[in-house]
Parts: C-alpha cells; sequence; structure tokens
C-alpha cells in the first residue's frame, strides 16, 4: 500500500472514530501517524535533484512574495499589472505551466513577485505541479492567495488545507511549546498553566509514536494536539499571508463589502484596474466603478 493510501485509509478511521474523551489519545495517535506520512510524501524521489524543470528562480531583492491560487483566477493578469513582467493569460485553465518572475519597485524596495501555476484539490499528494509550487511557496517570506470573490470561500479552503498539509501554517504563530531530544532521563512534562486539550499520557503516546522515548517538554500555552505534533515535526513554516478576492466586478456590492472586511483581505478587479480602497456599501460602489491605470 502506497503512502498516499495509508493517509486515506487513516482519514477515513478517524472519520467513522467518535470524538469523546475515550477516543482522544486513539485520535491524537492517528494524527501523529497522518504527520509522519506527510511529511514522508513531500521528501523527493531516489534520484530526483529537485522541484522540476523552471521552478528554481533565485532569489532576488529584499523579499519574495509567492502568487497562490486556482487557476484562471487572474494570478498572471496581476503580476503584468504590478511588475510589467509578461505572463501569459487566456480564458482556459494551466495557462501557467512554470514560475514566472517579476520585480515589484516601491521607493527604494525591490520586491521579487512570482506567478506559480494554478493549485489544484490535491496538490499536496502531487496531483498537478502541485508539489513545486509548494516547494517555491515555501521559500518566500509572503504568500498572496488569489481568489474568484464568486467563489472565494470554498477555494480558500481547499488552499488553506492544502498549505497545512505540507507544513505551510497561514496567519498563526508558532505553538508557545518547548521540545528538547535528550539521550536519557525519559520524557519529562510540564506546563505553566492549565491544559484542556493535552495531557502527559497523551503527550507520551505522541511521541512514543515518533519512537521518542528521552524528552522535555513544557507548554507556555493552552495548545493542541496538532500544535504539538508541528512541534515535534520541526519543519513547519509560520508565513503570513495575503487574501486577494479578484473579479469583484462579477458579484454584488454587500458581497464586496464583507469580503473587504476580512483580516488580511483586500479586493480587486484585474479586468477593470481597480481596487476597494473604501470599506462600506457607498465605498465600494464608488471605487468599484472607477477605473485607475496599471500600477508601474
Amino acid at each position: 500500500m502506497g503512502i498516499i493510501e495509508r493517509i486515506k485509509e487513516i482519514e477515513a478511521e478517524m472519520a467513522r472514530t467518535q470524538k469523546n474523551k475515550a477516543t482522544e489519545y486513539h485520535l491524537g495517535q492517528l494524527k501523529a501517524k497522518i504527520a509522519k506520512l506527510r511529511t514522508q510524501l513531500l521528501e523527493p524521489p531516489k534520484g530526483s535533484s529537485g522541484a522540476g524543470d523552471g521552478f528554481e528562480v533565485t532569489k532576488f531583492g529584499h523579499g519574495r512574495v509567492a502568487l497562490i491560487g486556482f487557476p484562471s483566477v487572474g494570478k498572471s493578469t496581476l503580476l503584468t499589472m504590478l511588475t510589467g513582467t509578461h505572463s501569459e493569460a487566456a480564458s482556459y485553465e494551466f495557462t501557467t505551466l512554470t514560475c514566472i518572475p517579476g520585480i515589484i519597485h516601491y521607493n527604494d524596495t525591490k520586491i521579487q513577485l512570482l506567478d506559480l501555476p494554478g493549485i489544484i484539490e490535491g496538490a499536496s499528494e502531487g496531483k498537478g505541479r502541485g508539489r513545486q509550487v509548494i516547494a517555491v511557496s515555501k521559500s518566500s517570506d509572503i504568500v498572496l492567495m488569489v481568489l474568484d470573490a464568486s467563489k472565494s470561500e470554498g477555494h480558500r479552503q481547499i488552499l488553506t488545507k492544502e498549505l497545512e498539509s505540507v507544513g505551510l501554517r497561514l496567519n498563526k504563530k508558532p505553538p508557545r511549546i518547548y521540545f528538547k531530544k535528550k539521550k536519557t532521563g525519559g520524557i519529562s512534562f510540564n506546563s505553566t498553566l492549565p491544559l484542556t486539550h493535552v495531557d502527559e499520557k497523551l503527550c507520551y503516546q505522541i511521541l512514543h509514536e515518533y519512537k521518542i522515548h528521552n524528552a522535555e517538554v513544557l507548554f507556555r500555552e493552552d495548545a493542541t494536539v496538532d500544535d504539538l505534533i508541528d512541534v515535534i515535526e520541526g519543519n513547519r513554516k509560520y508565513m503570513k499571508c495575503i487574501y486577494v478576492y479578484n473579479k469583484i466586478d462579477v458579484i454584488g456590492i454587500d458581497d464586496v463589502d464583507k469580503l473587504a472586511r476580512q483580516p488580511n483581505s483586500v479586493v480587486i478587479s484585474c479586468n477593470l484596474k481597480t481596487t476597494c480602497k473604501n470599506v462600506g456599501r457607498n465605498g465600494a460602489r464608488e471605487s468599484l466603478h472607477k477605473t485607475t491605470r496599471p500600477a508601474t
């Protein structure tokens, strides 16, 4: 049985298991098993030297921003508008098949913007060019998630899940858990406050799943099982993400206003070359019907 099949089998078992006090230890172990398998899934195949053709882009400037999104949401058009770099755009899906870099000049700062191929559901399992796209995203400083405003909520959840499956944590802070492996002495478990999600027994079981029998663990916050697994894995990356809702010209003003009020969000229309800078029904309407010149 392959890694993907084993992951799906464990996920099915978790879905069948009722969540209660009696099953929380079993579910914790299952989560640890899935995390280990997903880490194995991301390891490059034997004999492979990199992420793939066209994805090795040298870092340039003061920061790197990765454009992430489903096919045909406007990533290529946005790159062209912001940087002047031509990235082919068309009405059909998967126009961009490789990584297209561009540079944003802001005051004395140079920011590298990368237009990546569209992600599809299952990218974390290797579907499409998901693994290459995610590898480049991990090397970036910020993720710019471009979403179709008319499909924003469903797409945002899918993309966030795909990125979390490969260790990218968007707009989150690292858990305040101190963890250190030791050569001897067994497992030392302590906390500076009452814990409601993890106890000493569950921590031991998860550590044993990783074949860790000597370690020091100190909880400085009421963290979850997932947080503990993230700390043990040690390969998570915590990144800022800005959600860019494109195609706002095809939805109603009230929907535009709702999207604009969400944290870390920007609403735009590449078609009209405009953005709603003002939040509120009247401000959104005024901005939406004002066509501006492309950014340079």
